[in-house]
């Protein structure tokens, strides 16, 4: 009885993480679908990179077009909601103990490392010199999201749903 609790604790913990990334995601894409105004400034700001030291050889990457920083602001809003959904759904699967819980949380967390990672760690930080501006400067948090998801894969890939450790080859 010891041994199946002590086997069954790291599938719970995979479990929490990614139903707990994917509560923050939902949160997150709820909030700029019915804020839309707040983080969109922020998109804005950064893709336009006119709160950065405007290097003259840097500048030609500024997105000033409100019709390509509305689009990727929307995108941006599509992928958080995809994720949540992935995630929301890989929480269930666990909840059920199906196999596919784990296949399912990878691609949602990915999906959060992509984007926060990918997205504005690389593409908002150094593309468009997004540290550079300390009004609209979002790398603390983008850091913040890459490290809870990534926590969360490690777990998920260290369990199998069916309640022991992931055997080995698979």
């Amino acid at each position: 009885m010891a041994g199946r609790r002590a086997a069954a604790a790291p599938t719970l913990a995979a479990g929490i993480l990614t139903g707990t990334v994917a509560l923050y995601m939902a949160l997150v894409a709820f909030g700029n679908i019915t804020d839309f105004g707040t983080n969109q400034a922020f998109v804005q700001h950064v893709l336009a990179m006119d709160t950065t030291f405007k290097d003259p050889d840097l500048m030609w990457r500024a997105i000033t077009s409100p019709r390509l920083q509305n689009a990727a602001y929307l995108a941006i809003i599509a992928w958080e909601t995809a994720a949540a959904a992935v995630l929301v759904l890989a929480t269930v699967l666990w909840a059920m103990r199906r196999e596919r819980a784990r296949r399912l949380s990878t691609l949602g967390l990915l999906m959060v490392v992509l984007l926060f990672g990918a997205g504005f760690l690389a593409i908002g930080g150094e593309w468009f010199a997004m540290w550079q501006s300390k009004d609209w400067n979002g790398l603390e948090a983008a850091t913040r999201n890459v490290l809870l998801a990534g926590v969360a894969l490690l777990f998920v890939q260290s369990t199998s749903p069916g309640g022991g450790r992931k055997p080995t080859g698979t």
